[in-house]
């Protein structure tokens, strides 16, 4: 069974997060996750990106996610929203939507962002509306999760989050890796009980 864990990072804060919540749904047994990407957005017309990344994992295809049991989603903050690259790549998922392929599969989202009131949660709240759309079931981080109740950088029980500073220079700290990894370990349960439901 393979969760998807699509990403775009542009500092590497947001890639962190994926790598953790990778390691979250490889505790799951019989679980694996496909890392993907998006290319970022260029605000020149003639510009493109080639179509094999130089470093990183592939760019993700629409294909992924018909194949996927369960997707985790995370894009760093941009004034509150997702960043425009991960917004683009999910408003040409016209055909996921026509084809219901989405339908009932579990969701989870993971940001990073400058500040601690920097839009984290909205950022989140933002990244799970189109999956709504697409009839996904959102998955979050529950309070038996010891770190959100001690968290002094990020993770919410929406999703997990990173608190980067305005520079971008924090690390992602223990408490932030650990709820990332919590909540891949949870879609990709959430995933197999569905599977099995089903």
């Amino acid at each position: 069974m393979e969760i998807l864990v699509l990403y775009y990072s542009r500092y590497g804060a947001t890639r962190q997060l994926a790598d953790a919540v990778c390691d979250g749904v490889h505790l799951v047994a019989g679980s694996t996750a496909r890392l993907r990407t998006v290319p970022p957005v260029s605000t020149v017309c003639e510009a493109t990106e080639p179509a094999i990344p130089s470093n990183g994992p592939p760019y993700a295809e629409p294909k992924d996610l018909d194949e996927c049991a369960g997707l985790v989603l995370g894009s760093p903050t941009r004034f509150g929203n997702m960043a425009a690259p991960m917004k683009f790549f999910i408003d040409q998922l016209v055909g996921q939507w026509l084809s219901g392929s989405l339908i009932g599969k579990p969701a989870g989202v993971f940001t990073s962002t400058g500040s601690l009131h920097g839009g984290q949660e909205t950022t989140l709240l933002s990244m799970m509306l189109p999956l709504l759309h697409h009839g996904m079931l959102i998955v979050g981080i529950p309070y038996s999760e010891k770190d959100l109740l001690s968290t002094e950088s990020g993770g919410t029980p929406y999703g997990a989050t990173h608190v980067a500073g305005p520079d971008g220079a924090k690390a992602v700290t223990e408490e932030e890796i650990r709820l990332a990894r919590a909540l891949g370990q949870r879609v990709a349960s959430t995933a197999q009980k569905l599977q099995r439901a089903a």
